[in-house]
């Protein structure tokens, strides 16, 4: 934690995101914190590690993934959980910060059309942090991850932030680096025109050959 403050409209929001820092309120606080993790857990595109049981998913699942068409659906799911730090005013920043080009959701779609699970996160030049997945049907958080990764690598993007880390994700790839050494790769990409595809792609396509 490096500071406090109740401050979540979208400038704020963005500011501290190209800063290295995000919100993540809490209990027992008398504001908002607002974090940069030392070490700070990432994923590099090229680290990524999909395992064979997902790999078999993918093939059979007949899924497909978009981006941006169901943030605020993706932002409640994620929330919908016995404790969250999803408040309902990060809930309507975000949703702002969205509607301003800089929050990003990716949803997976079963065949006959239902949300399967997503993520969402803010998308600074090279860097995606992700904030949240969650998942209506087995394996469809880690495809959603799959997905941002491989959408972020066709873009031009160099890493995605995960902020902290997890055993989940450190079997899919994730790492933990220096938090200045971290800093020091957002100064460097923050400004970057990096872009996500947005069409509507199969998930079949993220099995590597």
């Amino acid at each position: 934690v490096i500071a406090l403050g109740d401050d979540l409209s979208p400038g704020t929001l963005l500011d501290a995101y190209r800063h290295g820092c995000f919100p993540w309120p809490g209990s027992g606080w008398p504001a908002i914190p607002w974090c940069s993790p030392d070490p700070r857990a990432v994923l590099p595109p090229g680290r990524l590690h999909v395992s064979r049981s997902l790999r078999a998913r993918l093939r059979t699942c007949g899924w497909h993934t978009t981006v941006d068409t169901a943030f605020d659906d993706v932002v409640a799911g994620c929330a919908d959980r016995p404790e969250t730090w999803i408040t309902p005013a990060m809930r309507t920043s975000y949703g702002a910060l969205h509607r301003e080009g800089h929050a990003h959701s990716i949803e997976v779609w079963t065949a006959d059309g239902r949300l399967a699970g997503g993520l969402y996160g803010v998308h600074t030049g090279g860097i995606f942090s992700g904030e949240s997945m969650f998942h209506a049907q087995s394996d469809a958080a880690k495809i959603a991850l799959v997905d941002l990764v491989a959408r972020l690598r066709t873009g031009g993007g160099v890493l995605l932030d995960c902020q902290q880390p997890t055993e989940h994700l450190r079997r899919m790839g994730q790492v933990v680096v220096r938090r200045a050494d971290y800093l020091a790769l957002l100064l460097d990409v923050r400004d970057r025109p990096v872009r996500l595809p947005r069409e509507r792609l199969p998930v079949a396509r993220l099995v590597q050959p």
